[in-house]
């Protein structure tokens, strides 16, 4: 079955809006890779500065072909045109990873 990844961030109050922008900006940039399955951007409702970037793949050999691919590129790139890369809006970050051994869905009509 499938694999979650879940990228914990620790973002401050005033750089949520500065994170949420720069996510909205590389829409679509996962979604065309092997294996990839779901992405969701979890914003805090209450009580903790943490955000929960979620992600599942078809399988393990999937997400790390996308991490040491298309991620690492991404994220070793300088910012537009040499101009110096943007400091990250998080303080922190955990990665969480978990097998899928049930799921559900909506019954139809």
């Amino acid at each position: 079955m499938s694999v979650v990844k879940i990228n914990v961030l620790t973002v401050p109050a005033e750089q949520r809006e500065t994170l949420e922008k720069r996510f909205a900006s590389r829409a679509h940039a996962v979604e065309n890779s092997d294996g990839f399955e779901w992405f969701e951007l979890l914003r805090p409702a209450e009580g903790t500065d943490n955000y929960l970037v979620y992600t599942r793949w078809r399988d393990e050999e999937s997400f790390q072909a996308w991490l040491e691919g298309p991620m690492k590129a991404a994220h070793q790139g300088s910012g537009a045109e040499g101009a110096e890369r943007p400091k990250p809006a998080a303080t922190g970050s955990t990665l969480w990873s978990f097998e899928v051994v049930q799921q559900a869905a909506p019954k139809s009509a």
